[in-house]
């Protein structure tokens, strides 16, 4: 088994109006019942949702004065950014893509697949 780490990316932004209480309700369901999936096919390993880039802090290595350096935003200006993630265990690549496909079902937007490195003295 292998884990793969399933992040949407999101644009957010004023584009997009937000969602009415009942469309909230929905999405909230189809995510609820893709979740009991995933536990029940025995992948499922952790999720989580983040706040906007808004509410980011980046703390960067020493300046010349040896102290870091910590400041408020996010790491990069980007129209897009990491609004949440599943990491799963699942035999391979096709079942990850399998799964990531769910989710995009699920949440309308891309989502991008990536293998973790295998841990040492696993």
């Amino acid at each position: 088994m292998a884990q793969y780490l399933l992040s949407l990316h999101t644009g957010g932004g004023p584009d997009r109006p937000p969602p009415t209480p009942e469309q909230m309700q929905t999405f909230m369901q189809r995510i609820d019942d893709l979740e009991s999936d995933m536990r029940a096919e025995g992948v499922f390993v952790f999720t989580g949702g983040l706040h906007g880039p808004d509410a980011a802090t980046v703390v960067r290595p020493a300046d010349a004065g040896g102290d870091r350096v910590i400041t408020d935003g996010p790491f990069v200006e980007s129209k897009e950014h990491l609004a949440g993630f599943y990491v799963i265990d699942v035999d391979d690549l096709d079942e990850a893509l399998t799964w990531a496909g769910k989710v995009v079902d699920v949440v309308g937007q891309a989502i991008e697949v990536r293998p973790f490195h295998a841990s040492r003295g696993a």
